[in-house]
């Protein structure tokens, strides 16, 4: 190769390597389009945290409880999708953030309202807004933590968690007859502590750790069956201890240390 040939290939090197500092200096241009599998789950759960505030505004509280509880199983799935069939995207994060924001922030605190807070006038609308600004700061702080937090814990009762304790609540006392007017001062402390709770520094356990592909002892088999035969008898009570116990779990927590 002549001496002319090598200067210039390494021209052509050099302008080849400016070109790619160049181009990674550059804007990136937004891909085009979407993936539709993780986002139809990410709209199912929206939808039916949209038709539980419209069942609360038709006096089916049942049913609106109910539907937060199929919107916290929809948003459970999304991310699963999602990994499983490799179709992340930031869009999808920021699409199911937004979602969690109506079905787990602004539609518990408006059937509480709806259903038991309405009577008390301006009490009742400050003790909702409580939760539901206590949900948007939750979560915006965990966008903001995601890669740094340990994710065994999280800082914070999680939003659908602080939803299902609301609507675990009512689902119950409407099985049992009893009307919101006769809890208005339960719901008036409840629903805010739920959400001094959700932007609270308190640690949950996130259970992502748990490995459910061991192999375990045959009576475990046999309790996980009798406990999803009493949560079918009885889902609302059951939904409303395991999610009340959790909210407890974590603020017992810090006493538990404390005594230590």
């Amino acid at each position: 190769m002549s001496v002319e040939e090598t200067e210039k290939n390494s021209l052509h090197a050099t302008e080849d390597e400016i070109i790619d500092e160049v181009d990674k200096m550059l804007p990136k241009q937004p891909h085009k389009g979407v993936y539709l599998l993780p986002n139809l789950f990410t709209m199912a759960a929206l939808f039916s945290g949209f038709y539980s505030i419209i069942a609360a505004m038709n006096g089916n509280f049942t049913h609106a409880a109910v539907a937060i509880f199929v919107s916290m199983i929809l948003d459970g799935l999304d991310g699963r999708v999602a990994r499983l069939t490799r179709t992340q995207s930031a869009f999808g994060a920021e699409f199911d953030s937004l979602a969690d924001m109506v079905s787990f922030g602004l539609a518990p605190a408006l059937i509480a309202f709806t259903w038991a807070l309405a009577p008390l006038g301006k009490v009742g609308w400050i003790a909702a807004f409580i939760y539901t600004v206590g949900a948007a700061l939750r979560l915006a702080r965990f966008n903001i933590m995601i890669g740094i937090e340990d994710k065994r814990y999280f800082t914070g009762l999680p939003s659908p968690a602080a939803a299902a304790i609301v609507a675990g609540v009512i689902w119950t006392a409407n099985d049992s007859d009893m009307s919101g007017s006769s809890l208005a001062v339960v719901m008036t402390l409840l629903v805010p502590i739920v959400g001094f709770l959700m932007v609270s520094n308190v640690k949950y356990l996130s259970f992502k750790d748990l490995n459910l592909k061991g192999r375990v002892p045959f009576v475990v088999l046999l309790v996980a069956v009798l406990a999803l035969v009493i949560a079918a008898l009885e889902p609302a009570i059951v939904l409303m201890g395991l999610f009340c116990l959790y909210g407890l779990w974590g603020v017992l927590g810090i006493f538990s240390k404390k005594f230590r």
